[in-house]
């Protein structure tokens, strides 16, 4: 690993996540990072954006919580055999990060529809196409055409998703559930042991979603421990 920057703390700001709370993050910048040291980092809470390497340290408050799957236990529900049933005509692609012009205009799209923000190509290439460690890029196609794109951390035993997004014309196929089960059939087929899904936020719609994929472990921020969550 290569530090560029050494931990240090942000500034309070508005919490993104929670209305009335001020968020913190402890951060550092850094490259060339090994498959074995960002599955070390995962293991600890720590998330990333190209160079950028992050967890919460807001005052008071952890309920940001770190979410992954033990991808050997995991059973999809009910729910999610029929977003898999309905999307069954996908094509779904992993290699290695490649820029293109329609993974951008899919960001943008989904960016401006979904969050009513205009993504930005410096960011958008700086978060995703500047790799700081091992990496991996989701495709999804509706016959040659690309509808879905996502970029993967790939750690010694695991797979993180980083970010996904999707045109938002197909929003009916539920994409952002069926690339979280097709990440994890990929972690499978590699013969990881997990899955990383980030941080869960309950009282958060865009982010509790996540508890939906059981079995899933947590991350106990006091006492440093995964636990398991069977059901």
């Amino acid at each position: 690993m290569q530090l560029l920057h050494s931990i240090q703390l942000e500034e309070l700001s508005p919490c993104p996540y929670l209305p009335g709370r001020d968020k913190c993050y402890e951060y550092f910048l850094a490259e060339q990072l090994s498959a074995a040291e960002i599955s070390a980092y995962l293991e600890l809470g720590w998330r990333k954006f190209g160079i950028y390497y992050f967890r919460p340290a807001c005052p008071g408050c952890r309920v940001c919580t770190p979410l992954r799957i033990p991808v050997g236990a995991f059973v999809p529900s009910r729910s999610q055999c029929r977003v898999l049933k309905k999307c069954a005509a996908l094509d779904v692609r992993f290699g290695p990060l490649q820029f293109s012009a329609r993974a951008l205009a899919i960001s943008r799209d989904h960016s401006r529809r979904r969050f009513g923000q205009e993504g930005d190509v410096e960011e958008f290439l700086l978060n995703f196409y500047l790799p700081s460690c091992p990496g991996l890029q989701t495709e999804i196609f509706r016959g040659a055409e690309m509808i879905g794109v996502g970029f993967l951390d790939r750690g010694e035993n695991c797979l993180s998703s980083v970010y996904f997004c999707f045109d938002t014309a197909c929003s009916g196929l539920n994409l952002g559930t069926f690339s979280i089960l097709k990440e994890i059939e990929q972690a499978q087929r590699l013969g990881l042991s997990y899955y990383y899904l980030g941080y869960c936020v309950a009282d958060c719609p865009a982010l509790a979603y996540k508890n939906r994929f059981r079995p899933h472990q947590y991350f106990d921020w006091a006492k440093q421990i995964w636990f398991d969550v069977d059901s």
